[in-house]
């Protein structure tokens, strides 16, 4: 029953004096205790005579004790004082917790009387529904159907979308903007346009699923938690059967790596829906969140995020280095694969302090090159890491860009550092441009007169200025080696300008 039903029935003529009259209470609990959060579980209407007012500072307290125990409103009477003191008031507003004044001529048996009976009510119409729900799954109701016989007995019409925007069940225009404000929003549910969104469940967002539902309904928000519930059971369910699919792919991959019979590889393959002679890739996955100390860890929530882009067609089991899925090519290419990543993690990027990191190994075929491919994703993964996210593909790594990524960032920063510093000491120094003429040089094959018109001054000048590098740095850009040594360590300070 939400706190908006209680202030419509006339004969109480409650007020409200703070909070939101949309929140909702399923009991009523009366107590004057000036600590009685150890006789509350949460969820209640706490009805008080305020018995146990003495100063302004015990406002504060009680209040506090209520919503560590998760209390959903407080109802003032005023026979004690004959008034609700402000700084009770206060203490709720500053709390959030919705403050209800009870007038001196109702008291709190005849509010209970008049409450309990609508209360019952509703735990009524709650059971019927579940049991139907169950009924529903008995028989064999997908989540599609699901959707729909919940939806319309409640009354609500929308869409379950992924985090990416795909639109799992029911019907929404521009879910991609959807999912983008359930992604960010501060807290759920929100108000979105003409929609309102919940979300499903309680795991992590980057892998969650989001309630969209048409028009605004903050204000019957119990209509939206009851059927995310709904869509959440189902999902749970479907996910007690793809653990059992998890287990298989590890075990093909711990396999694969520990170089198995061939045949128990290929009987293992088969096992993961994937004949010998069918095309398919290895994707590797992490989900980093600086600074995070709770949640799922990178590889787990890695490996969830790449389920949902993939559409839950396949699954990713997570590992020490990575979550790592084997995914079934089925006439389509790496190269669609990748786009198809590309574009849910573009949008999964407005989620503020997640990172997503892919690697995409080539097309493969038969169980005897699983294992080139876990390392060739896994290589990929890492060079996406360095990249701070994104999607690198196996056409990606064999450049030096590979190599770097295998290297430790603190080496690499230390190699550019020992390189570098005499140049860029010099320019803070000179205000000169000899990192910069470094670079259009090598970029320019080590052509003179082409660095030259790139920066627009005298071949000379180009002259002197590669001879200052080398007195400076005592390197010789005639050299090959020395010339790949600058080369890699300005990789890590951008491209030329």
């Amino acid at each position: 029953m939400r706190i908006s039903d209680l202030l419509a029935i006339d004969e109480l003529r409650l007020t409200l004096l703070a909070g939101d009259p949309s929140r909702e209470f399923d009991t009523v609990h009366i107590t004057d205790l000036p600590e009685p959060g150890r006789y509350l579980s949460g969820g209640e209407l706490v009805l008080s005579g305020l018995m146990w007012w003495r100063e302004p500072a015990d406002s504060a307290r009680f209040v506090a004790a209520l919503v560590e125990a998760g209390v959903a409103a407080l109802g003032a009477g005023q026979a004690w004082l004959d008034h609700v003191p402000a700084d009770l008031v206060a203490a709720c507003e500053a709390a959030g917790l919705p403050l209800v004044e009870v007038p001196t001529e109702v008291s709190f048996r005849t509010l209970t009387e008049l409450v309990v009976p609508r209360l019952a009510g509703d735990v009524r119409d709650a059971l019927g529904r579940h049991r139907r729900l169950v009924a529903a799954i008995a028989e064999g109701a997908d989540l599609r159907e699901l959707f729909a016989l919940t939806a319309a007995e409640l009354g609500v019409t929308g869409a379950v979308l992924s985090a990416s925007g795909e639109v799992i069940v029911g019907a929404a225009r521009d879910p991609v903007r959807l999912a983008k404000a359930y992604l960010t929003a501060p807290r759920l549910p929100a108000r979105v346009g003409d929609h309102t969104i919940f979300a499903v469940g309680r795991g992590h967002r980057a892998a969650g699923w989001a309630l969209a539902c048409d028009g605004d309904l903050m204000g019957r928000a119990d209509l939206g938690y009851e059927l995310a519930s709904c869509v959440g059971l189902e999902r749970n369910r479907m996910e007690e059967g793809r653990r059992v699919e998890r287990r298989l792919t590890e075990q093909l991959i711990v396999a694969a790596l520990a170089e198995s019979d061939p045949a128990e590889l290929n009987a293992r393959l088969r096992t993961c829906g994937i004949d010998a002679a069918e095309p398919y890739a290895v994707v590797n996955a992490t989900a980093p969140r600086p600074g995070a100390t709770r949640g799922p860890d990178p590889a787990t929530l890695g490996g969830q995020v790449v389920e949902e882009l993939l559409g839950r067609e396949v699954v990713a089991a997570a590992g020490a280095d990575g979550a790592i899925a084997v995914v079934p090519l089925r006439e389509r290419t790496t190269a669609e694969l990748a786009d198809r990543l590309r574009a849910g993690a573009q949008v999964l990027a407005a989620l503020p302090g997640t990172r997503l990191c892919v690697g995409l190994s080539g097309a493969l075929t038969g169980a005897a090159a699983v294992k080139g491919g876990v390392e060739e994703a896994g290589h990929a993964r890492r060079l996406a890491e360095a990249r701070s996210g994104g999607v690198v593909t196996s056409d990606e790594i064999y450049t030096h860009a590979l190599l770097l990524a295998t290297v430790p960032g603190d080496v690499r920063r230390s190699f550019t550092a020992r390189l570098l510093s005499p140049l860029l000491d010099y320019d803070r120094r000179h205000q000169s441009d000899l990192v910069r003429t470094l670079g259009i040089f090598l970029d320019c094959a080590g052509s003179w007169n082409a660095c030259a018109e790139r920066l627009h001054v005298h071949v000379n000048t180009v002259r002197y200025r590669i001879r200052r590098i080398e007195e400076l740095t005592g390197r010789n850009l005639a050299t090959m080696a020395d010339r790949v040594d600058f080369f890699l360590a300005l990789r890590d300070t951008g491209p030329p300008r």
